[in-house]
């Protein structure tokens, strides 16, 4: 078969898209995106349509949508696929206002730690959403009891007196810990193989940082139910790696397994 020039290798979709080669052959073993042919060489090629196709994922992926649910959406033509992509639209529309006060607490916390300026407490958490923030706390309450209260109290305490720049540090450690654990599954290691047993230690320190109190076996476990069962949860880790979400909390349970 021959191929138009503008059609891509898997490769150069990647390049050109930001989706990891890995996460390419993932969509097309699930069904979601395949190519348009493979070549006599076994090369993947895609054109125009599967480029959209991928846009449109992205979209998707991008607003929380999770994977199961994105094919039907992919399945929609004419006027029903301009509507999704204009309520889409809707929803990035309304949070561009939110990200522009992002950029500005940001821009004011950098001046603040080279001492430029003094910014307020209260300017610290400008932008953030209370309503995301207020909607985690009441799934917590409703899944674990009223004693989840007392401990995002806790923890709201323990930031509350932390600086912006050790909040910052802080977001940093869990940002390392997370790449050495998703680049461990990249690599084909088991999440509860005794290589693993040393990141996971400090993610669970990580969280008992986090919480203001030791972090036990058993608590460690639930969080780790907590991941799998929360929908922002899964969409942050398998946004890190595809498959990651079910890895790491496999690797934690292994943990707390071991030090029960």
């Amino acid at each position: 078969m021959t191929f138009g020039m503008k059609d891509l290798t898997v490769k150069q979709l990647a390049a050109i898209s930001g989706v990891t080669v890995r996460t390419l052959h993932h969509y097309d073993d699930i069904g979601l995106l395949a190519p348009a042919y493979v070549g006599e060489n076994g090369y993947r090629y895609y054109g125009r349509a599967e480029m959209l196709r991928l846009q449109r994922i992205l979209f998707h992926r991008e607003l929380g949508v999770p994977l199961g649910e994105i094919a039907a959406l992919l399945d929609l033509e004419g006027e029903d696929q301009i509507g999704v992509l204009l309520r889409h639209r809707e929803k990035l529309d309304a949070e561009r206002e939110r990200f522009c006060r992002l950029i500005e607490t940001i821009d004011r916390t950098v001046a603040d730690l080279k001492g430029e300026t003094h910014m307020p407490n209260a300017d610290l958490y400008k932008g953030f959403s209370t309503e995301t923030q207020a909607g985690y706390e009441a799934w917590l309450i409703d899944h674990y009891g009223e004693g989840m209260k007392a401990d995002i109290a806790r923890s709201q305490q323990a930031m509350a007196k932390m600086t912006g720049a050790e909040q910052a540090a802080m977001m940093d450690t869990l940002r390392d810990i997370e790449t050495a654990l998703a680049e461990g599954m990249r690599r084909g290691i088991a999440p509860d193989a005794d290589v693993v047993d040393g990141v996971i230690t400090r993610h669970r320190a990580w969280v008992a940082a986090a919480w203001n109190r030791p972090c036990s076996p058993e608590a460690y476990a639930g969080l780790a139910d907590l991941y799998l069962s929360h929908p922002d949860f899964v969409k942050r880790y398998e946004t890190l790696a595809p498959g990651f979400a079910g890895w790491l909390t496999t690797a934690m349970k292994a943990h707390a397994a071991r030090q029960a």
